[in-house]
């Protein structure tokens, strides 16, 4: 692992029987790089994820995130890594701030401090207007936008992101991209984005790992593996017209 890498899988494999759902993962993520993990769902990336937070463990292998081993240490990675799911889960009958307050609380930082912090992230991720409205009345959109605040209100190291704009319309997902763009450029964070949409992760990540039934079969930025993967390939292109009537 380089000085810089925050993130370094090594030959981390799961197998549940015989069903081997990450197959010898070797991966490396620096610090402050966007790195998407680009594959089909049920390729692993979730099981993999779930590795690097300590909430499951490997069948062989190592992992490491921020120098822990997660394995064996996973509050301490807790404390360094925010992690949004697909699926945001909040206290629906308490506002957007309130809620981010209770994860503040829960990290324990000062009240003083959490509630200038949220409102600031609020304002970031564009909620200020829904803070006081109960998350119940949030669109999925809004919620994915709350949970990223609600990671970020521990100034994390790093962020782990598993298919966030999932659910979310077109231009949602152009704003929740554009955003986490911009505050990972603005914090030095490291992001690592799980997604199945290539041209989501070609909008902000930085490198790309595909992973294919367990594997990682290639990393590298987009435009390199591109090039490397589909070069000898032929490109077929089709057209339809129609007559244009001119009278």
């Amino acid at each position: 692992m380089t000085k810089d890498s925050i993130i370094k899988l090594d030959g981390l494999t799961k197998k549940y029987g015989d069903f081997t759902a990450v197959d010898h993962l070797s991966l490396t993520v620096d610090q402050g790089e966007i790195f998407g993990l680009l594959g089909p769902n049920g390729a692993g990336k979730t099981t993999t994820i779930l590795m690097m937070l300590g909430l499951s463990e490997p069948t062989s292998g190592k992992v490491e995130v921020c120098g822990i081993d997660p394995t064996f240490n996973p509050l301490s990675v807790k404390e360094k890594v925010g992690y949004l799911p697909d699926e945001v889960g909040f206290y629906e009958n308490l506002s957007g701030m309130d809620n981010l307050l209770y994860t503040a609380a829960l990290n324990r930082i000062e009240a003083s401090a959490a509630g200038e912090r949220a409102e600031h992230l609020l304002e970031q991720v564009g909620l200020t207007q829904k803070a006081p409205e109960k998350v119940q009345t949030y669109s999925r959109g809004m919620k994915q936008r709350l949970g990223l605040a609600d990671i970020l209100i521990k100034e994390p190291e790093v962020i782990i992101l598993d298919e966030p704009t999932s659910g979310i319309d077109p231009e949602g997902v152009r704003e929740l991209l554009a955003m986490i763009k911009q505050l990972s450029r603005e914090r030095g964070m490291t992001v690592l984005l799980s997604s199945y949409h290539l041209h989501q992760i070609q909008q902000i990540c930085d490198r790309v790992g595909i992973f294919v039934e367990g594997k990682l079969i290639a990393v590298g930025p987009i435009k390199e593996l591109a090039s490397s993967l589909f070069k000898s390939d032929p490109i077929l292109l089709e057209a339809e017209a129609e007559t244009v009537d001119e009278g």
